[in-house]
Formats: structure tokens, sequence, C-alpha cells
């Protein structure tokens, strides 16, 4: 292996071996805290150019698949563990992390320092970095981190999605037509409304209002993905459309955040984000804990304290993060619309909240009995 090093934004520097492919990349660094799923990690649009440092100490034990995929690609900028696996050791396994690293040329760094990563993230915050294994200088490589695009004000979400809509068939009968816009969709969303028999038509994320509502669908759905919700004022003007119809909405993680945005509120960026497959959420009316896939760097800024009013109606926060307070999801009063900032399609797991996928679908039902006069 070649000798590589990690280099913060803050100038802390970190060395290890190569891993994956050879030379540099740059991004955002965060944490994951996830011990399994790592695939479905590093292909998850959401991780659009950030570099992924993994807290499990051994990464790459099951190697990879072709099915256990949430996009077409590896989307890591970089890609940062302790100990890479020696050989892959599951019946299931195709290739080697390593190889497939190479294959979609994923710089990454093994190193006996992500604990110390890890703590020091925690407390200084996510921040601009950058692996290289051809640069020897630190103080060089240090220079261009600080000249390469911040996290803040990226608009990333159009960089990651489809570019034409197609369609995933309902498994069995087809009950219901959901218009799905992709932000940096995750295969395994439409999969789980496929399975409560929705026929899911995936949109582009520069759709318009128009667009999505002339498919005359029963339901809209807006999907996680990459950047900052400050930037997404297409998506945001699309989403009001979509509420001032009176369609049936769901939204999660970026989609959750569109919602607030359309709702009237602001979004912030969170201090080191939530990375992995263990943050606790309550759902505030049931008092039902949750234990929630996460990736995600921002946030709503929304009142804690009861409903507030918005331009189409009442609105609430449905949940809430019990390690720091963050509002974990909304909803609306009076239209059938509902939000949450973390992901129930959780394809390693949890499957806790695999439950909304039935809440929208019940959301569905009811605006189609109240249509037909039932």
């Amino acid at each position: 292996m070649t000798q590589a090093m990690l280099v913060l934004e803050d100038g802390r520097v970190f060395y290890g071996e190569t891993f994956g492919a050879e030379g540099e990349t740059f991004g955002e660094v965060v944490f994951n805290t996830g011990m399994t799923g790592y695939q479905e990690t590093l292909t998850d649009p959401s991780y659009h150019r950030q570099i992924v440092a993994m807290t499990a100490p051994h990464i790459g034990n099951t190697g990879v698949n072709d099915l256990d995929p949430e996009s077409r690609r590896i989307h890591v900028a970089g890609y940062v563990v302790r100990e890479p696996a020696r050989v892959a050791s599951n019946w299931r396994a195709q290739r080697s992390l390593d190889a497939e690293l190479k294959a979609y040329g994923v710089v990454g760094i093994a190193m006996p320092g992500t604990r110390a990563l890890t703590r020091h993230l925690r407390d200084r915050g996510a921040m601009r970095a950058a692996i290289s294994s051809v640069e020897t200088d630190p103080r060089a490589l240090h220079a261009r981190i600080l000249a390469s695009p911040q996290m803040a004000g990226a608009d990333l979400a159009a960089e990651v999605a489809t570019t034409e809509p197609y369609v995933v068939p309902a498994r069995g009968e087809t009950r219901f037509r959901v218009a799905a816009v992709d932000l940096g969709i995750k295969a395994m969303t439409p999969y789980r409304m496929a399975e409560r028999g929705c026929e899911v038509t995936v949109l582009p994320a520069t759709v318009t209002a128009e667009q999505i509502l002339s498919l005359n669908p029963d339901g809209v759905f807006f999907s996680n993905g990459p950047g900052d919700p400050s930037t997404a004022d297409r998506q945001v003007e699309a989403l009001r459309g979509v509420l001032g119809s009176g369609t049936p909405f769901f939204g999660i993680c970026f989609g959750n955040q569109i919602f607030g945005r359309a709702l009237g509120l602001g979004t912030y960026k969170l201090r080191f984000g939530h990375r992995g497959v263990n943050q606790p959420v309550q759902d505030r009316r049931t008092g039902r804990i949750e234990i929630s896939a996460h990736n995600h760097g921002f946030a709503v800024d929304a009142p804690l304290d009861g409903p507030f009013d918005t331009a189409f109606g009442r609105a609430e926060v449905s949940h809430v993060n019990l390690n720091d307070g963050c509002v974990e999801g909304l909803r609306l009063l009076d239209r059938p619309a509902f939000s949450v900032q973390y992901h129930p399609e959780a394809a390693a797991g949890p499957h806790d909240s695999t439950v909304l996928f039935d809440q929208f679908c019940a959301l569905m039902q009811h605006a189609r009995n109240l249509k037909e006069g039932v």
C-alpha cells in the first residue's frame, strides 16, 4: 500500500495507507456511526461531495454485491476506515470493497486514528478536508482545501437525480399511483412503496408542480438528497403548488427540509449532523420512540411549543431527536401532508419506521374516499 494523508480544514493531519483508488479527493468530512450497511452508505446519493469516516473499526467483511446498492454508483467523495477487511467472507459477496472503490475511482484511507477523528469532528464540527496519496506536503494540500467549495450554499440535488422519468411498478395489484421527486432518491424508497401496491413514477429534481400534478397522482413524495436546502427554491415552489392542490404529500430527509421551507420555516446547518443507524426519535403525539437511520447535515428551524400557522393551515412538529432536540418531523393539521427527517426505508435497518409508508397509503386512501364520497 501507498502512504496517504487526510488533512482537515482546521489544519489537523492524519496519516495512513491508501484504501481503494490512489490519488486525491476533496469534500466535507463527516462520520457515520453505523456498524452495518456500508454498501448502502457508499451508494447513498445524499453523501455526494462528502468524505465519509466510519466509526465501526472493521469495514469490508461482507464484500459488495449487485443487490444491495441504493443507486447505480458509489457517491461518496472519499472513504475513511480504521481497518479494511483482508478478505470478503459472505456467500452473497461478488467483489471486495477495495476493488469496488477502485472501480469507481474513490480515494480512501485506512488509518489508526478514526476514533480521534470522530472526537475531533464531534467537537469542532463537520468541515472541508482532503485525502491524498500523491501530495507529500500537508500545508500545500491544506491551502487547496481552503479554496474548495463549502457544503453551506451547495445546490447538489440535480447533480445526482435522474434526468428522465421512470416507473417502478407496484408489486401485485396497483392500489395507488405516486409521483416521487428524485432529489437523490435511494432505490429502497420506491421499493417500500411498491411493496404496498404503489406504482411510483420517479421524476427529475427540476420538475414543476404543473408537471407533477399532470400525472394525476394519488400522492406526491419528495426524497432525500445532498446539499443545502436554502438553495432549493425551485423544489420549494413546486411543493407549494402540490400542497395548494390538496394532494397527499410525504417527504423524507431533504424532502422534510423542503417541506419546512414550503411552510415558511427556515433551515440551518447542524454542527456535525446525524449519520448512522442508531438515532432515537420520538413521535410527540404517541410518545413512541423509534431507533432510526439518518444522513443529514441540515435541519428545519420550527417552533416546538404547539401548532403554528402556515399558508396551508396549522402545522406542528411531529417528531424530535432525543439526542439533541432538533426537529425530526412535520405535519399539517388541516391538509394531508407530513414529513420526517430520517430514513424509514433503511435497507440495512433499523426498520422501526417503515410504518410511515403505511401512513402515507392511509392518507391517499382517505383522500380517495373523500373524492368518491365514500
